[in-house]
Parts: C-alpha cells; structure tokens; sequence
C-alpha cells in the first residue's frame, strides 16, 4: 500500500537498504548551487536519517556517512530525518526546503516527472554503467514517456501467498509444492480447514483500505487491471471478468467451502495473529510477513514457506530516490554516487550483510531483487553464505518470479481501495452478495476519483 505510507516493511535482508527509513519528517533548509565550494567540495541533503530514538540504526547511518566521507573526501552528506510527503513536499520545495536527494514510493515518480518536481539524471548517469544492471522494470518506474529517468530503485517487494508447512503436511499436502492456482488454494484452503479445531484454510483482509489492496492485486492475477488509461484519461477497469472471477472465488470459498472462517473483517495484525497461533493455512502477503510472524509470536522460519501469486501478475510496489529539480549537475552526480555506494552496489552486499550476521534480522528473504545477471548472483551469493532463514521454503516463490508479472498500484490508490474495500466487504459478509452490482456501483464511485487525476 505504497500511497499510503503505512504498507508493511520489506523486509530486507541487508538492513542498511531500507530499515533506516521509517522515520518521521522533520528538516531545514538547503542551498541548490552550482555545487562545490572553494575546496571542491560537494554537500548534498538527504533524507532517510533515522530519529535518534532509534539507536542502532542511526548509528549504523551515521557509521555509513563517515565510512563514505573517507573514501569519497569530495562529497559530505547532510542528512536528515524524514521521508517524501506528499501533503507538505510542494511546499517544501518552493520554499527551498526539499533536500537534494530524496526518498519516494513507487506510486510517487509518476505525478513528480509529470509536474516537473523532479530532476533529470539521464546525462549523469553515464558516468554510472553498474547501475545499468539493475532490473528493468524498476528503472522504468523513474522514467518519463521519453525514456529520460529521474531517480533509482533502492527496494521492492511482490505479494505471494504465505502459508503454514505444518498444516499443509497435516492435511496430506506436499509443503514444497505449494499450489500455483486459484483452484489450487481453493482445494487447498478446504483440505486445511476440514482438520478443525478453529483451523481456517485462507484468510484475506477487507478493512482500513487493505481489502482493496489484495483485491487489486487478486483482480491482477486473473489478468485485470484497477484502472488503464483512455485517450489521456484514466476510467476504472475492474468491472471485468477478471473482478467478477476473483469476487467469485472468493465468494465461494466464503460460502461454499468454509475455508475462511466466520469471523470477517479482518486486517494484517488479526490474520498475522491466527498465523502466528498455528491456526492458519494460507494469505496473501510479501515475504517481510515471515520475520514480523516470527518474531511477534515466537515462531521458528521454518514453520512457513512462500510461494508465488497464482496466476499471471501480482502486486508490488516498492521504493526509492529522487533529484531536487534545483539540483546542480555536481549535486546530482554526488547524489548519485552517494546512493549507488549506500544501497546499490553489489559488491559491497557482502560486507553489509555480514554486518547482519548474528543478529535477528533474517538473511536470506527472496526480496528486496534488485539486480539482473551478475549484479543477482552477487547478492544471492552473500545471502546464502550468511543465510539464518531456510531458503529452500521460499524457493517456491523464486521459482515463479518470472512467471508472475509484478504491476504497480493505481494512480489515487487510497481513495480506490476504500471504495474497493466496501466490495470485499459485502463479498464476504453477505452470502447473496451481487457481484455484478457492486463491481458496477464501485465503477461509478471510482471514475469520480479517477476523473481528479492530472
């Protein structure tokens, strides 16, 4: 749920790419010259700085700051705490508040290209040829229709199905074939259920905008979309066969199967929980699910696999940086040397995370991926040299990956999902629900907030 800052984490196994973010905003001023100063030294803001409540990780940014002032004396960070708000950012960069570098979502490049708030590094990047092997389809979210880029991914994460090994052999399942369809789940989810003693088979979320989350991205593995793009306009495109397919199956493992319990609206801490208590087969979730589960209820990882979204597509999203659009061509060329060396560089992976070894933060997750061809097999050889996770429970999802087209969150994402939430709500409290007249009632809504779009 990109949009509306309160997704879960990724979950990464290298802690310095993306732990230090969630942070709260604060931060002053910041000169947009032409660059250095008499010495040739280049400073640029930054945000991402962890509070100073949060001990451990602002020492490990602040241990990162020194590490990379030594080895590059020309550039000195002035970091801040704080990320990408979109409630205050066009204030802050009129008033020449907004640092040089700063943290966005996937859902943020798109409207920042479109309204200029954002600068151009297409020429800087020459200068950059590793960050070349970094995955398509996360540099283009950074791209213009041109093919001029404006920022680079530093995270991202997909949905797949998280589930209970356990319960899959209990109930005569093989736990390293995880199903692969949603006639698959539905199966599965039943065969789970049918053990008793409170065990429900599947759960989903359908309150506080996370029911339209997963409904999205349900809608996206049958082949839909939330909303595309007519003659320059965006209009809703969920009233579908692929919306009617995935409310249907929903509706019918509700229903019909009785593999989703009878307690609904449900949200992430209460379908966390039945996982964690033993009492749960099979949701939908990234792979930072796992640690948070085990963690919070006591769990071992070897209690749970991950496998990938039935279907075509899935939901991801992920996140990043960009260029104050005041940025000098010297800032930009500090910025980015900065984030190359902090969170893209494969070759440093290894000594990050050995940094991470011994401690509880997993090693080991199939995401954050970053990289294609050897940029990858750089940093696959470091997680599984370190790796305090099984590796072989996820393998599931990694053998997919290629097969699930990862598709970003509709533009207006938040207002959408509320709409979409009452829809998943209706589907799973009513059992004479009618799908066609919430998915045409929810189209009408959707368009509205679709048509304030720019």
């Amino acid at each position: 749920m990109d949009g509306s800052r309160t997704r879960p984490a990724l979950g990464v196994t290298a802690i310095a790419i993306s732990l230090v973010l969630g942070v709260t905003a604060c931060g002053g001023g910041s000169s947009h010259s032409s660059g250095a100063d008499k010495n040739g030294v280049v400073t640029i803001s930054v945000n991402g700085l962890p509070p100073a409540t949060q001990t451990v990780d602002r020492k490990n940014f602040e241990d990162d700051i020194k590490a990379f002032e030594a080895s590059h004396p020309k550039i000195r960070i002035d970091a801040r705490e704080g990320l990408m708000d979109p409630k205050t950012f066009a204030a802050k960069l009129a008033g020449g508040q907004l640092e040089d570098v700063y943290y966005v979502y996937f859902t943020d490049p798109a409207g920042l290209i479109q309204r200029h708030q954002a600068a151009d590094i297409t020429a800087q990047l020459k200068d950059f040829p590793a960050l070349n092997d970094v995955r398509p389809e996360l540099q283009s979210v950074f791209k213009d229709a041109g093919g001029k880029v404006y920022g680079l991914p530093t995270g991202n994460y997909s949905l797949g199905l998280v589930y209970n090994r356990a319960l899959f052999t209990k109930a005569g399942l093989d736990p390293d074939k995880p199903p692969t369809t949603w006639d698959e789940v539905r199966a599965d989810a039943k065969k789970i259920s049918a053990l008793g003693d409170g065990t429900t088979g599947y759960a989903e979320f359908s309150k506080n905008n996370q029911g339209g989350w997963h409904l999205t991205s349900w809608i996206y593995s049958e082949g839909g979309d939330i909303a595309v793009k007519d003659g320059g306009a965006w209009k809703a495109a969920f009233n579908s066969d692929a919306g009617r397919k995935a409310l249907q199956t929903l509706h019918d493992m509700r229903w019909t199967d009785r593999s989703m319990g009878t307690r609904q609206l449900l949200e992430i801490p209460d379908v966390q929980k039945m996982m964690g208590a033993g009492k749960l087969g099979m949701y939908m979730a990234g792979p930072d699910n796992i640690p948070t589960i085990v963690k919070q209820f006591e769990r071992k990882y070897d209690d749970y696999g991950l496998a990938a979204l039935p279907g075509t597509a899935t939901l991801g999203g992920g996140d990043g940086f960009m260029f104050n659009p005041k940025d000098s061509p010297a800032k930009i060329k500090a910025g980015l040397t900065w984030i190359q060396w902090k969170y893209l560089d494969p070759d440093r992976e290894e000594e990050i995370t050995k940094k991470s070894a011994g401690t509880d933060i997993p090693i080991g997750l199939p995401q954050p991926n970053l990289w294609s061809g050897t940029g990858q097999a750089k940093v696959d050889a470091a997680h599984k040299k370190y790796a305090n996770v099984p590796q072989k429970n996820y393998q599931p999802f990694v053998d997919r990956s290629g097969e699930v087209a990862v598709k970003v969150e509709p533009p207006n994402a938040q207002q959408i999902y509320t709409v979409l939430d009452g829809v998943m709500q209706a589907v799973l409290t009513k059992k004479d629900a009618n799908i066609d007249q919430l998915l045409s009632d929810a189209e009408k809504k959707v368009n509205t907030i679709l048509a304030t779009v720019k």
